[in-house]
């Protein structure tokens, strides 16, 4: 039986630590170096299983990063938004 190596998810683990959120890459970057490792020495299910971590862990960082952004532009909107009001004294 023919196994194919899944998936490591690496590139993007390391894109989401540097753009989106650090934590959740890292974890992201140590599940997904485990892929190689462990499909090479034999360990299918074990790769199988490091990969879905990976992706986990890369999705979360992604979605994470994403809403830190809106929340992020939200709160600088609403504060303009108050301040060309005359709402405050920023």
């Amino acid at each position: 039986m023919d196994q194919t190596q899944p998936k490591n998810y690496l590139v993007e683990s390391i894109l989401v630590t540097i753009f989106c959120c650090l934590p959740f890459g890292i974890a992201g970057i140590v599940f997904a170096s485990q892929v190689n490792s462990k499909f090479a020495s034999g360990d299918f299910e074990g790769a199988q299983k490091a990969s879905s971590d990976a992706k986990k862990w890369m999705k979360w960082g992604l979605f994470s990063g994403i809403t830190i952004v809106i929340l992020y532009a939200i709160f600088v909107f609403l504060i303009g938004g108050a301040a060309i009001m005359g709402m405050g004294d920023f």
